[in-house]
């Protein structure tokens, strides 16, 4: 059984923080099939569509009938553990700074025999285990092996902490505090078991409702922030920036039309503003700090997190400007992803449907409650996922643009949705 994460001591001044070093991470194109799905959560192996043998490790053709006619599916992961061994030495620098790092051999009841990282609470062989995938500091996927029935404190298991996310213990930045889903993110966060929320508001002398009762909680502590403001961000960065563990953005602007339904630009430059200038002003702020405590402890700097929006695949003409606003973090979030990759910081990009706020009462349901968007990202931060879609329209959107997105777009504009 896992022992519950007892909270850290303080971290000593005078040592010098630790430079992060990655675990391996050279995968050939057709292995990086494995690690599209885990980036969302799933576990899958290629399977031939002729014979319909699994396969493993990822290759392009058939181990049974050499056919190249393989396809991505889920797995269920269960299987029987063969083997286990404990690495007390390793010449790689990251599992030499973990030591011991425990291994084993899993037989999958879909066929193939796989080498999986062991979770704590799995026994010796034979035991039945699920094999799942995640990604690790560097990004890529591995497979895990985890008990069958794991105890509460499964999360605190110190090597599944390296593969994920999860906010206890840390401090979390969550930039606007004003917003159901800003305060929904925070009381969230508070019971995921975070150490300290600080909650960004800019325009203080607005009484909005919500905003007291996230104020009356021990973990936070109310912080200005005005990501339109390239001053008020470099001098909360200067505050704060060196504890940061994790970056909640969700300040954003979000009006309805789109070009021809309204005059002027005015409302576009301010959508752009927030949604787009202001994530680059996060990032070029508190990234720097972010990656330089990236291998800091057990509560080391660990993610970003953009709430972004499905209308940034494929632009709703209805919310035009918006949509294009989503689009231009969308790219600045790869980038972003991109730089702190070799960091270990995992950037989390957020796409959910419409939300029940003000902006979309017109919409019909279903719509995405603040309160299911915010455990949405409280659970990818504790299981490490980079691309999480909230909610049925979400989810349907983007199964209709990857079959074709050139259709996707043709029935939005025709008043699909």
């Amino acid at each position: 059984m896992t022992m519950p994460l007892m909270k850290p001591k303080r971290k000593n001044p005078v040592l010098r923080t630790r430079q992060m070093n990655l675990p391996p991470w050279a995968r050939g194109r057709v292995a990086l099939g494995m690690t599209a799905a885990a980036a969302e959560g799933r576990f899958e192996l290629q399977v031939c569509k002729d014979c319909s043998a699994v396969q493993y490790p990822p290759r392009e053709a058939c181990h049974k009938c050499l056919s190249p006619r393989l396809q991505w599916k889920p797995q269920s992961g269960q299987g029987t553990l063969l083997a286990t061994t404990t690495l007390h030495h390793s010449n790689d620098l990251f599992f030499r700074e973990r030591l011991p790092w425990r291994m084993g051999l899993v037989h999958l009841d879909a066929g193939p025999t796989v080498i999986v990282h062991l979770h704590g609470e799995v026994g010796d062989a034979p035991a039945r285990v699920h094999v799942g995938a995640r990604l690790d500091r560097a990004g890529q996927a591995v497979l895990i092996g985890f008990p069958e029935n794991g105890s509460e404190h499964m999360a605190d298991d110190r090597m599944l902490r390296e593969m994920t996310s999860d906010p206890k213990f840390r401090k979390v930045l969550v930039t606007d505090g004003k917003t159901a889903v800003g305060q929904a993110l925070v009381q969230a966060l508070v019971k995921a078991g975070a150490e300290i929320v600080w909650v960004g508001h800019a325009e203080p002398w607005k009484k909005l409702p919500g905003f007291e009762d996230i104020t009356k909680m021990k973990e936070v502590t109310l912080v200005p922030l005005d990501v339109t403001n390239g001053r008020s961000v470099t001098e909360l960065a200067g505050e704060i920036g060196g504890k940061v563990d994790i970056v909640i953005n969700n300040a954003e602007l979000h009006r309805t039309f789109g070009i021809s339904n309204r005059r002027g630009t005015d409302v576009a430059k301010n959508e752009m503003e927030i949604n787009y200038f202001g994530l680059l002003r996060l990032a070029q702020e508190f990234g720097p700090a972010l990656r330089a405590r990236s291998a800091d402890g057990v509560t080391h700097a660990a993610a970003w997190v953009n709430l972004l929006s499905i209308y940034a695949l494929s632009n709703y003409p209805p919310h035009g400007t918006f949509s294009a606003s989503k689009a231009a973090a969308l790219s600045l979030a790869q980038c972003l992803r991109a730089e702190m990759r070799p960091a270990g910081i995992r950037v989390i990009n957020v796409f959910p449907g419409p939300i029940d706020d003000e902006w979309n009462q017109n919409l019909p349901p279903p719509k995405v409650a603040p309160s299911a968007l915010a455990s949405a990202i409280v659970k990818a931060l504790k299981e490490g996922i980079e691309d999480v879609y909230p909610g049925d329209v979400a989810q349907e959107w983007l199964e209709r643009w990857r079959d074709n997105p050139k259709v996707l777009e043709r029935e939005l504009a025709a008043g699909g949705s």
